[in-house]
């Protein structure tokens, strides 16, 4: 009898063992075919929307681009490289349905330029007569000591992720107040909400960016205009476009980018557009490191403070031609 029970016993545990597999198997199918459908139901909320993009051209706004223009929507794709806009232009036409999107429209936009801004706002609104959304993409960011970065490079910082979106921000806002819908997406990055050594001038920017943001949300309610802000930690390069139009993310991309160092573009622009659709306030994408430190520096200001400033002091003699400038977000 005790031979009996325990061979029964044996064969329940290789069976629990078995079904183990199985079980996370199902679990990540059903998580797959939840963000899919999830997806899919994104994308209606922008069909024949008119949806403008700044920095088209970068890999968020190509991922941007690609998943908007799939939704059905009325693309008005901003960029300061004509060469660039139309290989853009060239890549989502040749993979979309013509029955079920609409053809790209292309406007050079470069807003380091901010005299530029609202003579471009003007052709953008030419483009369709309005607005619907208007995702503000464009960044640049530096690495480098305070005191080695020029006064002239900290207005450029500025220029690009301040003065820049809430110049055309403003410029095609009166068109969404007058017609009491709309809404506005910053992509923004954690440091709007703390700053880190090295980050100075990008900090700043971004600190000002996300209290313009902040304010503007409360004046227009009342005009049922939505502001919304999407802050990842930082979005790390890569080079998915080696050909036209292959786009196209395996299960395992889904599986695994989230547990890459960075945030993967193709992530951030599904929670652009999952933003839109839900018209949520504020997001952020990050692990819960930095979103616990977020809270740190509010409520533990002198611990935060001392943390980050640990090991700064051998990174602080770096020199000029060494400081790290380029396009992100």
């Amino acid at each position: 009898m005790k031979l009996n029970e325990i061979l029964g016993q044996s064969k329940m545990g290789i069976m629990a063992v078995l079904m183990l597999p199985l079980l996370l198997l199902a679990i990540s199918g059903i998580l797959f075919i939840y963000q899919e459908v999830s997806r899919l139901w994104s994308k209606s909320a922008v069909q024949n929307k008119v949806v403008v993009i700044t920095d088209a051209i970068s890999g968020l706004g190509k991922e941007c681009s690609r998943l908007f223009h799939a939704g059905g929507a009325r693309l008005v794709l901003c960029g300061k490289n004509w060469e660039k806009l139309e290989i853009l232009y060239d890549a989502l036409i040749s993979v979309a349905d013509p029955s079920k999107t609409f053809t790209p429209k292309l406007v050079l936009l470069d807003l380091s330029d901010i005299s530029c801004v609202q003579d471009v706002a003007k052709e953008i609104l030419d483009c369709y007569g309005c607005v619907d959304i208007l995702i503000n993409n464009a960044s640049m960011k530096v690495k480098g000591p305070a005191q080695n970065i020029s006064l002239e490079l900290d207005k450029k910082i500025m220029d690009v992720n301040y003065f820049g979106p809430i110049t055309l921000t403003k410029a095609l806002l009166p068109n969404m107040i007058s017609r009491r819908t709309g809404q506005i997406v910053l992509v923004n990055n954690i440091q709007g909400r703390f700053g880190i050594p090295l980050r100075t001038a990008y900090a700043a920017s971004k600190h000002a960016a996300q209290g313009f943001f902040d304010c503007l949300r409360a004046e227009v309610e009342e005009f049922e205009v939505v502001i919304s802000t999407v802050s990842p930690t930082f979005i790390r390069s890569y080079h998915m476009y080696t050909e036209p139009g292959n786009w196209e993310a395996s299960i395992w991309k889904f599986f695994f980018r989230k547990f890459a160092y960075g945030v993967h573009p193709v992530e951030v622009a599904e929670e652009v557009m999952k933003t839109i659709r839900r018209k949520k306030q504020e997001v952020f994408i990050a692990n819960p490191i930095p979103k616990a430190a977020i809270y740190i520096r509010t409520f533990f200001p002198e611990f935060f403070f001392a943390v980050v400033a640990c090991g700064v002091k051998e990174k602080l003699n770096v020199p000029e031609d060494r400081l790290l400038v380029k396009m992100a977000a």
